[in-house]
């Protein structure tokens, strides 16, 4: 007679052969038989949501596979045990039920008493494995524009396309301030692993949206549910997660999330409006593994990369403009490329309302109604260049490692206007401010703030930069 091995081994084989491949590997493969009693097979699964799920989705191949095997009288049962904690029950509440040993499900006829899984993405119409990615498909990288100020992270995005998990870009860590592609990035690098492998459970999720489905869970007693959910995904993206600042059990949750994620070789993507050093009301713990991998920052784009990203989305929407118009807009829309597609949104709709062609004259009519009065865009870059123009030096001498007074004086002021004109994190702040680290510009601006509360003439003069950089 067969033991309970074989005739598991013998079910799984006819069960790998009719389901998919990501499937077998995320729950059967994870399920080990305990005994066989006469027809009745006991398995043990290392969490309820393992049991429900194959419950609820493949009860009916489990039962025709258990019959071929055990006969048309076979019986089932689970016993579940989490992993770094004591065994425990299948279904909760029983008192009477001793917590220091495995105890199964009440025998019952194979196909019984299916319990809904927990899975907050479903696709509807699909088993609940099929996760809903949660992915846009115009954030494609073919729509992703490539400049100076992406580089990094969208060739290290690309990378992790090929190989999800292995590089040592996990997690990749992409920050920069609204508008600018992080977002778009993100789900790129999500929507090409799902093009390349296929198999893998990819998910976005926004911090915000994790932080609901957490509470929710906790209310009702899903907990464990939700750290196998999440723990089993192959590419987990979490967008804006420095809005985790200030909770303390998400924190702890999630922290459980990555480490597993991380040891399994599963891929993270986290995108932040802050550098992870800039970001406030985070745990230490957590802070410290976002700098395991790649922290890449994305950058105000230069007026050659806007104007490649405003023709490509001009292209792309099939909108006749003239390439005079677009250049004109590339010149005086810097701010991001959320601005760009609302003052498009404008010209469109005065197109159509007034029955007329997309002209300058309408163009510069949008433009001044709408950009002129905004505030005006820094950059480290531009703020660099008017300090320097204000005290009459080249750039290229101050970006010398000379220690001329007159010089380091001029960096450190626009290491302080930096910090306080833009959203730039320190780190990218001193590297291109003559290729100094982040504790340079810290010293920077606590200096350059004692010299203007002791020195009158050093606060005018300061005073007087922040006039001139500031004219539009």
């Amino acid at each position: 007679m067969l033991g309970h091995k074989e005739v598991w081994d013998s079910c799984l084989k006819i069960i790998r052969d009719n389901i998919n491949e990501a499937v077998y590997k995320s729950f059967f493969e994870k399920v080990t038989p305990l005994r066989l009693e006469g027809n009745m097979l006991t398995l043990q699964a290392p969490s309820q949501f393992i049991c429900d799920y194959i419950e609820e989705h493949y009860i009916d191949l489990l039962r025709k596979t258990l019959r071929k095997e055990l006969g048309a009288d076979a019986k089932l049962q689970y016993s579940v045990v989490v992993a770094g904690e004591a065994t425990r029950p299948v279904l909760s509440g029983s008192e009477s039920t001793p917590r220091n040993k495995p105890v199964p499900l009440p025998a019952t006829a194979v196909g019984s008493g299916r319990v809904k899984g927990f899975n907050p993405f479903v696709m509807p119409g699909l088993p609940s494995l099929e996760i809903d990615p949660q992915l846009n498909p115009k954030y494609a990288f073919e729509n992703y524009i490539e400049g100076p100020c992406n580089k990094l992270a969208r060739n290290a995005g690309l990378s992790i396309a090929q190989s999800p998990g292995t590089t040592s870009f996990n997690p990749l860590f992409i920050n920069g301030n609204t508008g600018l592609g992080k977002t778009h990035l993100a789900q790129a690098v999500g929507l090409e692993v799902k093009k390349l492998h296929p198999d893998k459970l990819v998910l976005y999720v926004n911090a915000n949206k994790f932080k609901e489905q957490y509470t929710s869970a906790v209310q009702k007693n899903e907990t464990n549910s939700f750290l196998h959910f999440y723990q089993m995904v192959d590419v987990l993206i979490l967008d804006d997660v420095h809005d985790f600042a200030g909770q303390t059990k998400t924190q702890d949750t999630f922290f459980h999330i990555f480490d597993q994620l991380h040891r399994s070789k599963k891929q993270i993507i986290l995108t932040s409006d802050k550098s992870p050093v800039e970001i406030e009301g985070l745990e230490p713990r957590i802070l410290s593994r976002f700098k395991w991998g790649l922290p890449a920052e994305l950058t105000a784009p230069d007026y050659e990369t806007r104007l490649a990203i405003y023709r490509h989305k001009v292209r792309k929407d099939g909108i006749d403009i003239d390439d005079d118009i677009i250049e004109y807009l590339a010149e005086k829309v810097s701010s991001n490329v959320r601005e760009f597609e609302g003052v498009l949104n404008r010209l469109l709709a005065e197109a159509t309302f007034n029955r007329k062609v997309i002209s300058m004259d309408m163009v510069v009519n949008v433009v001044n109604k709408n950009i002129k009065n905004t505030q005006k865009e820094f950059t480290v870059d531009n703020i660099y260049k008017g300090v320097c123009d204000y005290f009459k030096i080249a750039t290229a001498s101050a970006q010398s490692k000379t220690r001329k007074r007159e010089i380091v004086q001029a960096r450190q002021i626009a290491m302080y206007f930096s910090k306080n004109l833009t959203k730039t994190s320190l780190a990218s702040i001193g590297a291109q401010i003559g290729g100094k680290n982040h504790a340079t510009v810290v010293h920077a601006v606590k200096t350059v703030n004692n010299l203007m509360e002791t020195d009158r003439n050093f606060l005018e003069m300061v005073n007087n930069i922040e006039k001139k950089l500031k004219v539009v």
